[in-house]
């Protein structure tokens, strides 16, 4: 039988009862007498106690630990919180001939996000290319291609503002969130490694950093290949989760380290197939509960689509209808479950209302 922690009034009662009992003739249910005082004080004391017994017991778990003790119950398993990345990219500077970026030059960008050069550079034929990276780790230093930084410090030789290239500063993840992170020790608890079967290759990419979902494709170009497909849907937002080739390469260079050495092992970026919905007669027709429509359907895409996987029709329809507000709605198109192809991944597009 499961243990129930007391109440503070029933520790109470039963602490009055058990001065009453030793105590013969003493009256411990006056309030403001001593005795029953200090039964309210006792019960109060042993209610703290039991507090910190049922945290205790929580600690234990993996289900219910908090950050601190998350990070034990994963190290007990060799799963380990993935830490914050730093953004990184290149800078192209204009000047002078000859002016020197000098490594450690500090540039700003214009809500205030630094970032540190790591190379040093010299001007030549107007313009020089440094490598720089954020000065504070986490998604918020990724940084879209052609956007101005501006010098802390002005350099003698430097014209105009440096500009990220086209390619953007990228890489930049904050630190694994709890429900993430007791997520994957989770999957290592019921899914222990088997040398390279279809869940190891999905554990070894969920381990990088930035990176949210994955998923293994065996056999996809014939006896001894495996495919792997990744989202990263924080650093990725503004590209629907779709990584870029540099966060292929790290996943693949990751992969490689951990792979077994008998098997050739392509990974890729899923290719973005947009989702599109067609909705009639909204009610109540006002932009909040549209709002509260499209992120119900973002929400479902999210944890419903996967390479090669099928969003039902009737799942589209419930996401609709559990919308903050929505009273009444139908469905236009899409009119059948939505498949796609064995490397295409659905991801939220347009919402046309009529």
């Amino acid at each position: 039988m499961a243990f129930v922690r007391p109440t503070l009034a029933e520790l109470v009662a039963t602490t009055e009862a058990d001065i009453e009992a030793r105590l013969e003739g003493a009256d411990a249910r006056t309030r403001n007498s001593v005795l029953g005082t200090l039964s309210r004080v006792i019960a109060g004391a042993v209610h703290g106690l039991y507090g910190h017994q049922a945290w205790i017991a929580d600690q234990v778990l993996v289900e219910t630990s908090e950050a601190e003790n998350l990070d034990r119950r994963g190290a007990t398993w060799g799963v380990y919180r993935k830490a914050a990345a730093y953004a990184t990219g290149l800078v192209t500077f204009a000047g002078s001939a000859g002016a020197e970026i000098a490594a450690g030059t500090l540039l700003r960008r214009a809500d205030g996000a630094r970032f540190v050069t790591t190379t040093a550079g010299v001007i030549a034929a107007g313009t020089a290319i440094v490598d720089v990276e954020a000065e504070a780790a986490g998604a918020a230093g990724n940084t879209v291609g052609s956007a101005p930084l501006a010098l802390v410090s002005p350099i003698a030789g430097i014209t105009g503002a440096p500009t990220v290239v086209s390619a953007g500063l990228v890489g930049g993840a904050d630190a694994e969130a709890d429900e993430d992170y007791r997520r994957r020790i989770q999957d290592r608890i019921r899914q222990p490694p088997h040398g390279g079967n279809r869940s190891d290759y999905v554990t070894w990419a969920l381990e990088v950093a930035g990176v949210t979902r994955a998923w293994c494709l065996p056999l996809a170009s014939g006896p001894g290949t495996v495919t792997v497909l990744f989202a990263m849907d924080d650093v990725r937002a503004a590209g629907q989760g779709i990584p870029v080739p540099a966060d292929v390469a790290v996943v693949q260079s990751y992969i490689d380290a951990r792979r077994p050495v008998c098997a050739d092992v392509l990974v890729a970026a899923p290719i973005a197939v947009p989702l599109n919905l067609t909705i009639s007669g909204i009610q109540p027709p006002d932009a909040a509960v549209r709002a509260a429509v499209e992120a119900e359907f973002r929400d479902l895409v999210l944890r419903e689509a996967a390479p090669g996987g099928t969003i039902l029709l009737s799942h589209l329809r419930e996401a609709i209808s559990v919308a903050a507000g929505e009273t009444d709605h139908v469905l236009v198109s899409p009119a059948a479950n939505v498949t796609r192809a064995a490397t295409e991944l659905s991801v939220p597009g347009a919402i046309t209302w009529v």
